[in-house]
């Protein structure tokens, strides 16, 4: 069985990793959805992202899930919250019945390098390690891109928006975020682990922060 990776992070909450080796029609026989997605892969990762919720869930509702603008898949119910990520033919997931999570699944690969001043501020970029730099900002962006489904919305600036704690490069571990934006203020608790090329990146836990100032002030006027 391709499920490499399963991980129960607390009795609500759980993750897996699949690795496709089935065709098409081995997920069709089990995942009754029919998705509107023409690109062969991408309907073979989308039947296998189905299919992997109901392994971590069994009886997900896989038909009750609608699609937010911001194409973030979700159910209307919120009895449970998720989140998919594909690279390649890995697919991750997490579920959990107590509250909004994100996931992200990553290859170690040149071009996060050549995107860093992207996603990274100059204080973010002066912990990376120099030894390890290429997998330590790798590790930088799937936390961010884990961070960017969980809050599902859209509209987030990378290096403006999300700041991540310093944290030492080694091949798993966990690291904090702090989300800032108007209508969201949080610190999220993450953990991640590199192996066999690749970076998977999965929210721990999150806080609600206190918005101060003029934010704060205009609210209690209401």
């Amino acid at each position: 069985m391709p499920l490499i990776r399963t991980i129960q992070i607390n009795p609500a909450c759980r993750l897996g990793v699949w690795r496709i080796a089935e065709d098409e029609a081995f997920f069709r026989e089990k995942v009754n959805i029919s998705p509107a997605i023409h690109h062969p892969h991408k309907r073979l990762q989308h039947f296998a992202g189905r299919y992997l919720l109901q392994e971590l869930f069994p009886g997900f509702p896989l038909s009750s899930i609608q699609i937010m603008q911001s194409r973030k898949p979700y159910l209307e119910c919120n009895t449970l919250h998720f989140s998919i990520s594909h690279c390649g033919d890995n697919i991750a997931a997490i579920v959990s019945s107590e509250g909004a999570v994100g996931i992200d699944i990553e290859e170690v690969k040149p071009k996060i390098e050549a995107v860093s001043h992207k996603f990274l501020s100059p204080e973010e970029s002066a912990f990376i390690d120099p030894v390890n730099a290429l997998p330590h900002k790798t590790i930088c962006w799937s936390a961010k891109e884990a961070v960017y489904k969980w809050y599902g919305l859209g509209s987030v600036d990378f290096k403006e928006n999300m700041q991540l704690a310093p944290f030492i490069f080694q091949p798993r571990g966990f690291l904090t975020c702090n989300f800032n934006k108007a209508d969201k203020n949080a610190r999220l608790y993450l953990q991640y682990l590199l192996e066999d090329g690749l970076c998977l990146t999965w929210t721990n836990a999150s806080e609600e922060l206190t918005v101060t100032g003029t934010a704060e002030n205009a609210a209690s006027e209401h």
